[in-house]
């Protein structure tokens, strides 16, 4: 009886509507396409150019990857910023 408890709808009503929900899930979006980006650019160049290439290129891509995940969250950041002034 607790799963359908009113408190908890309210909670659940919270999250969607603030916002939450949504930006979880956009993270997880995001975090997911650099994950593919990853395994799929390391394989395909492990493949097609040899193992030192791919080396070099997983090295690369995370290096893009890392800058572009620190661009996403301080957008996040600027953006919640913005919407408490």
């Amino acid at each position: 009886m607790a799963d359908g408890s009113p408190e908890r709808n309210r909670n659940r009503r919270r999250e969607v509507s603030g916002g939450e929900h949504h930006r979880r899930t956009e993270e997880r979006l995001v975090l997911g396409g650099f994950a593919i980006l990853l395994v799929v650019g390391g394989l395909l160049t492990l493949l097609l150019l040899g193992k030192g290439p791919a080396t070099v290129a997983i090295g690369v891509l995370q290096l893009v990857v890392a800058l572009l995940l620190i661009l996403y969250k301080g957008l996040d950041l600027l953006e919640r910023w913005l919407r408490e002034q």
